[in-house]
């Protein structure tokens, strides 16, 4: 599967402002959010991945140089571990059921390497079988799945 990841700079924060216009609306069914006066859903705040560039990672992708998603990353440190979070990950439809949504995350998990725990919303059904199938093929089956405060969650080592 051919794409690229790229890091967002300066240079891309405003395509990843536009593409989570799309992502918000695909997510609107489950967080039940709805568009601003200015006919726009409210700003992410993206910012923060910025101001904390050691534990929070953005990158667009692109492939046939045309823009097809974004993954956001969150580096967790608690008292009891430090591991790695899917903030947000967003293929446009299009694209979807391709190859590239597992392609992105087995890339995204290897830059990435340690402790990770990815998590769905319980009413995310078709998130959670995406993620599941994908921790699945990357780990050889070697991950941890649990329910927890209506959340979906898999741990793994990457």
């Amino acid at each position: 599967m051919k794409f690229e990841l790229i890091q967002v700079n300066k240079e891309y924060k405003e395509v990843l402002a536009n593409l989570m216009q799309f992502y918000i609306y695909d997510f609107s069914e489950f967080i039940k959010c709805d568009v601003e006066k200015g006919g726009l859903y409210g700003a992410y705040p993206l910012e923060d991945y910025w101001k904390e560039e050691n534990h929070r990672f953005a990158y667009v992708i692109k492939q046939d140089n045309k823009y097809v998603g974004f993954v956001l990353v969150r580096l967790i440190e608690t008292a009891e571990r430090d591991y790695y979070s899917i903030a947000e990950f967003f293929i446009l439809k299009k694209y979807r059921r391709e190859g590239i949504g597992k392609a992105v995350a087995a890339r995204i998990f290897d830059l990435h390497k340690g402790q990770w725990e990815v998590y769905q919303i319980e009413g995310n059904k078709s998130a959670q079988i995406f993620w599941n199938k994908a921790i699945d093929e990357y780990t050889k089956g070697q991950f941890k799945e649990r329910i927890e405060n209506g959340r979906r969650i898999q741990d793994f080592i990457s």
